[in-house]
């Protein structure tokens, strides 16, 4: 742990039919050896106490009245804060009767945080799909914690990190159609997600200077625009832009050379300008150890990179590596943002 916890992480329920109550339950067995900071779970004891059951786990889980009170117990007991599910859940069998516990479980966390009782929000997995289905009108997570954390003033502009101790990449674009990408890809979109990156890259990584990768979207950049003008209409002028504001940005750089291990040394974090020409490659390289970043919130907040898996939920087969990262990430990121480079 990078420093004294004092206050613990708050921990979400996701989706309670999928992997979220495996990993968070072996994580927790595997807290001394892996040194991981105090975590608070928002979810439902009994959900969890079966799900421990089930997986054949003897984990002791003890409620708590204030989320301070986990730092005292976790060395013996999981501290859990009780967000009640309304409907009996079985693993791998979602339950939109269960999604109402899913947000409720996010709006807890983030008021935590942000009432400073918790020191960052680190998410369990959702099915997108059965929050619909419930009433759920926003994109995704990341969407869903700007506007909880705007309150009463304008929502911040999220920006998703893949994190990994070997490559750090950010999708312009993120859950819209390839087709669209094109439209979507703007200036001030390419400035905002710049300009977000390097400050959060300064203010929760803690680097002075970091040093910024940018895609091209096209084939080769674009070769001089002969396989396409967003190269040079858009996205050159951008660096440019950022460079004049004293930015470390450089590219733009063909995508299919821009992630072998030389080029990696090169930069800090890969700007990329969509979904998956940013997460086929840290996919590739860091699969199992993975955390989903959000960035530009008032808040720290990682994920593990992976969704609910609901067809291993409760058979022991589920790996807990990408929740352990996702708990470390938070503990040094909510230490860097305490540091002189806040």
């Amino acid at each position: 742990m990078s420093v004294p916890a004092t206050k613990p992480l708050a921990l979400t329920i996701g989706d309670p039919a999928g992997i979220g109550p495996d990993i968070t339950l072996l994580a927790f067995e595997a807290r001394h050896r892996e040194e991981l900071p105090p975590f608070v779970y928002l979810g439902d004891k009994a959900t969890l106490e079966a799900r421990a059951a089930q997986l054949g786990l003897s984990v002791r889980i003890e409620t708590v009245a204030r989320p301070l009170e986990a730092v005292g117990m976790f060395a013996d007991a999981l501290p859990i804060l009780p967000v009640p599910v309304a409907v009996p859940v079985q693993p791998g069998k979602p339950e939109p009767g269960a999604q109402a516990a899913v947000t409720a479980s996010i709006e807890a966390a983030v008021e935590m945080v942000l009432s400073g009782e918790a020191r960052a929000v680190v998410t369990n997995p959702i099915s997108k799909s059965y929050l619909y289905q419930a009433g759920f009108t926003f994109p995704g997570h990341t969407e869903y914690l700007a506007a909880l954390a705007a309150a009463d003033g304008p929502a911040p502009h999220p920006v998703m990190m893949l994190a990994s101790k070997i490559l750090k990449v950010v999708p312009v674009t993120t859950h819209i159609p390839l087709k669209d990408v094109p439209s979507a890809l703007t200036r001030d979109l390419l400035m905002k997600t710049i300009a977000i990156t390097d400050r959060d890259m300064r203010r929760r990584f803690g680097l002075a200077r970091p040093r910024i990768a940018v895609s091209g979207l096209n084939p080769h950049a674009g070769e001089d625009g002969s396989l396409g003008r967003e190269e040079t209409d858009i996205i050159a002028s951008t660096i440019l832009a950022a460079q004049d504001a004293g930015l470390d940005v450089s590219g733009p750089y063909p995508a299919d050379t821009l992630f072998h291990e030389a080029a990696r040394e090169r930069y800090d974090v890969a700007i990329c300008m969509y979904h998956d020409q940013a997460l086929v490659p840290f996919k590739t390289l860091a699969f199992e150890d993975g955390v989903n970043v959000t960035l530009g919130l008032p808040f720290v907040r990682t994920s593990p990179d992976h969704g609910t898996a609901f067809d291993i939920a409760g058979t022991g087969k589920a790996n807990p590596r990408s929740l352990v990262e996702a708990l470390r990430l938070a503990d040094a990121m909510t230490a860097a943002s305490a540091g002189p480079a806040a």
